[in-house]
């Protein structure tokens, strides 16, 4: 039973975006195209909102204020992902070769908002690839973030090729909103595509439904892992640059965990790392031979990141 607001607002969750348009989840699980109230679309997949029922559509009224909101911003414009999120899980692969830049600022970004970053390599089948990509993701694992190994097939009979793998993956994901996050080619529609068999159909379906003309890729969507609906897989589309002009130069160290133990040690309360007395960044980079350290590279992509932020607007 759906409850009315004094407002003749119904509540619903936002499941699936494509453009200004959204599809809406209602309490019992129906589902319905709504269009925002004015010009710019305020809700994402995630959110729950007010709507108000018109023919056999609806407009979203409101957008209930979230626990977080995960998103890039560059130059020329902000992605909002989705909200009130429980984690993140970011796929990479061990082949192609990932970027650390951009893992590091996916996981930043998650920092940011208090939302749980799960790392996920796949391709665990590829012995020597795996192997250099495991090692590379040494210092994460050090930090404490958990790195879960994976192995998925694209469009085979045996889509996992490794069971203690995709118990581990299905136990991660139960009972929580978790946003799949990767570049393309890492197997996030092959991860989709396992854990809900339906995905593709449910997709077009979507799609056909908000006549949207566009790919399908091109749009977030939520999907139930289970039929109790309480564990949720959001899809997003791939992406190749991550900016964080959102971020403040100075709060970044708090939110790379290997730099803020030691930036608690600084002489200075408005320390860079970069340059000043006393700073225990910089000292503990310099050491460089304790095993739960700072590492030279990850000291790199902190510097250059320190430096493209200083040069972002402000918004």
């Amino acid at each position: 039973m759906t409850t009315v607001s004094s407002a003749g607002t119904l509540p619903g969750l936002v499941v699936a975006g494509f453009g200004r348009h959204c599809l809406v989840e209602t309490p019992d699980g129906q589902r319905l195209i709504c269009h925002p109230r004015g010009k710019k679309s305020q809700a994402v997949v995630g959110d729950h909102v007010q709507w108000l029922p018109s023919q056999d559509e609806g407009t979203v009224e409101k957008v209930e204020k979230r626990s977080n909101l995960f998103y890039r911003q560059d130059e020329m414009r902000t992605k909002s992902f989705a909200a009130n999120l429980d984690q993140v899980l970011i796929l990479i692969a061990a082949e192609p070769e990932f970027s650390e830049s951009q893992l590091t600022r996916a996981l930043i970004a998650a920092e940011a908002e208090r939302i749980t970053p799960i790392i996920a390599l796949n391709k665990s089948d590829l012995v020597e690839p795996f192997g250099r990509a495991w090692a590379k993701l040494a210092p994460y694992r050090t930090m404490g973030y958990q790195v879960l190994p994976l192995a998925i097939k694209p469009k085979t009979d045996t889509p996992v090729t490794n069971d203690a793998q995709y118990q581990q993956l299905q136990a991660l994901l139960r009972g929580k909103k978790t946003l799949v996050l990767g570049p393309s080619g890492a197997g996030k529609s092959s991860l989709t595509n396992l854990l809900i068999p339906g995905a593709q159909v449910l997709t077009a379906e979507i799609s056909q439904a908000l006549n949207s003309g566009k790919h399908t890729t091109t749009s977030t969507t939520l999907y139930w892992i289970d039929a109790e609906r309480t564990s949720a897989l959001i899809d997003s589309p791939g992406f190749q640059e991550f900016g964080l002009h959102h971020i403040d130069p100075m709060h970044l160290a708090n939110y790379m965990p290997d730099l803020k133990v030691h930036a608690q040690d600084c002489k200075f309360y408005n320390c860079t790392h970069l340059h000043e007395p006393g700073c225990g960044v910089i000292s503990e980079v310099k050491a460089g031979s304790s095993p739960d350290g700072i590492s030279a590279n990850r000291y790199r992509l902190y510097s250059e990141l320190f430096a493209e932020l200083s040069q972002a607007p402000r918004y």
